[in-house]
């Protein structure tokens, strides 16, 4: 399980309901495990079923713990609707969106293929936009509630053969400001977490868990944590993480 602590019973989000998109590894089956540390109930989502199938057991499913596991790609809005629908129907409702789930496909603009271009799009900006569409309805149902997307430090620094990621990155960030003064007086929180390089192994770069100087999932899964529990009178609606001492 995560290094992330237990927290008492009066936790704010004790009876919680969670849905984590891209929960099966790396930032998302950090974030699932804080949550269900916290005393939320969690469901993960996930393109892999085997991936899934072992992130729900290694979550604890199969001792109880209220953890859920549905599969499919947030770029399809009939799967985001059904992601959200399945914790509704499982746990009694929703009162919190992790937009996790991301594709990073690094190419040069005049290489990478129209495919590839509608993946990492479909996936990092749409997906969000299908996830949050279905999830309002129901965060407004319960008074209010979170949504929180994570986004990338790529999004203000863009790179050479990440033209797709980046802008994806930076439409997001654009997207949840909007979002956050849309829904800000119906109790829904909404703000956008931006990592620099974390050390999962994503988009094929390297190795989780190979490079001591990047941070590590539970770092983003703390900024997470921090952001659900902050005081309802002020909205940190953006944060920056990044290594503290980076590669010179």
């Amino acid at each position: 399980m995560s290094t992330v602590s237990q927290t008492s019973t009066s936790s704010p989000l004790d009876r919680k309901v969670a849905v984590v998109t891209g929960g099966s590894r790396g930032i998302g089956l950090s974030i699932a495990e804080a949550l269900l540390a916290a005393g939320a109930s969690v469901v993960i989502t996930g393109r892999d079923q085997a991936q899934l199938d072992r992130a729900r057991s290694h979550l604890g499913a199969g001792t109880g713990a209220p953890v859920a596991a549905v599969d499919g790609s947030v770029a399809t809005a009939a799967d985001a609707s059904r992601m959200i629908q399945a914790a509704v129907d499982r746990f009694g409702g929703l009162d919190v969106l992790v937009n996790n789930a991301g594709v990073g496909i690094f190419n040069s603009v005049a290489a990478m293929s129209t495919e590839q271009w509608d993946s990492v799009i479909g996936t990092n900006l749409t997906g969000v936009f299908h996830c949050c569409h279905a999830a309002v309805p129901h965060l407004l149902r319960r008074g209010g509630g979170w949504i929180i997307n994570i986004s990338s430090l790529a999004s203000k620094n863009p790179f050479s053969g990440g033209a797709a990621y980046c802008a994806s990155k930076a439409a997001l960030n654009a997207f949840s400001e909007s979002l956050m003064q849309e829904v800000r007086h119906d109790n829904i929180r909404v703000s956008y977490v931006m990592p620099g390089s974390v050390s999962t192994g994503f988009g094929g770069r390297g190795q989780a868990g190979e490079e001591d100087w990047k941070l590590a999932p539970d770092d983003v899964a703390e900024v997470v944590m921090d952001l659900l529990r902050h005081p309802a009178r002020s909205l940190p609606s953006r944060v920056e993480l990044r290594p503290s001492r980076p590669n010179k």
